[in-house]
């Protein structure tokens, strides 16, 4: 069985973060957000990893390297434009050759890995088995359709009028019968193969799909504020610790993990936190749920509920919250301007100036 990791696309939703970043490398607790993706295909089994890069191509493949670091055999699929994921199963069909596989979005997080649904695809074998959870807001997803029995028996991509409130999560797995499918489909609307569209027509030609809902968590990491609840979780699960240096004019309340060579002087940090190697807070508040990446410094500052990339300083800001900050940034307070009042009053008048 092999694995077809998604790491195409412009990122539109993350901009302007995903202008000089791939929105897969965005770090959740100062790990990029596709490493959790092929560290679970790893841990389920497989070893043989395809990946589709697009434009942000030579930052995946300096990141991820040969996948020797995860276990993984990667080979690297070009893909000139994200015409949809169907087309990312067309453009793969070489390397997937006549071999299982699943497919996993790489800004996807899903929580606890896929390990016990690829063990139950290798025994079952449907055709496809899609991924389903619940969400409030449906439109926003591609949505299935279950009978009685729950069967999938229809599937729609972003529907304007949903039929149900179950979204395709991003993780889907394939027999080699889906070729059929996506050869056979045609663009839709939005100009693009839809894997949803080629489901459908393994339904509607017979083909056993079956799903699973699953109550754990889920989150497409496309915006920040899926990107901040996401860390929040990751977060949540984070053992603390100490690797750097904690003056004795600092306060660690909770879990917080400080890495090597970082430096936290007259600072007090609530955790879950985490505290990047050889950055540098210095009279400064980091609240819970807070990541700050490796090569920062905080002086005077409150940070909470944020992530903060790799080289950027915040000096002398009074508070930064639910915040997604870039690489090499520099935040600094505005300079006071001189406050003046300046007035035309006619007799008698009556004037009350706050101070």
């Amino acid at each position: 069985m092999k694995a077809l990791l998604l790491s195409g696309g412009s990122g539109t939703r993350l901009r302007p973060i995903t202008h000089t970043s791939a929105k897969q490398l965005v770090p959740v607790a100062n790990k990029p957000v596709l490493f959790y993706g092929l560290e679970a295909i790893a841990e389920a089994g497989i070893t043989e990893v395809g990946i589709i890069v697009g434009e942000t191509a030579e930052e995946i493949r300096e990141a991820v390297g040969d996948g020797s670091a995860f276990g993984l055999d990667v080979t690297y699929l070009p893909q000139d434009q994200p015409l949809g994921l169907a087309h990312a199963v067309l453009i793969a069909r070489a390397y997937l050759g006549d071999d299982d596989f699943v497919m996993y979005l790489g800004d996807n997080f899903v929580v606890g890995g896929i390990t016990d649904l690829v063990d139950a695809f290798r025994a079952e074998r449907p055709a496809a088995r899609i991924l389903l959870t619940q969400v409030a807001d449906p439109a926003a997803f591609g949505v299935a359709e279950l009978d009685a029995e729950g069967r999938v028996v229809g599937l729609e991509e972003k529907p304007e009028h949903p039929r149900s409130d179950l979204a395709l999560v991003g993780v889907y797995l394939f027999t080699p019968a889906v070729h059929e499918a996506v050869r056979a489909i045609k663009p839709s609307w939005r100009g693009e193969l839809e894997i949803t569209d080629a489901i459908r027509w393994m339904i509607d030609a017979g083909r056993d799909v079956r799903s699973t809902t699953i109550s754990g968590y889920w989150k497409d990491t496309g915006n920040v504020t899926d990107m901040l609840e996401v860390n929040r979780s990751v977060l949540e699960t984070l053992d603390g610790g100490v690797d750097g240096t904690v003056d004795d004019a600092s306060e660690i309340v909770g879990r917080v993990r400080v890495e090597a060579g970082a430096t936290v002087t007259g600072s007090r940090v609530v955790g879950p936190a985490v505290i990047g190697a050889h950055t540098v807070i210095a009279g400064s508040y980091i609240g819970p749920y807070t990541s700050i990446a490796g090569d920062c410094r905080i002086e005077d500052s409150e940070v909470e509920y944020s992530i903060v990339l790799r080289g950027s300083s915040v000096s002398g800001v009074r508070r930064v919250e639910a915040s997604l900050i870039g690489r090499d940034v520099e935040m600094t307070p505005a300079p006071r301007r001189p406050a003046a009042h300046r007035f035309v009053l006619g007799d008698h008048s009556k004037v009350q100036i706050a101070s």
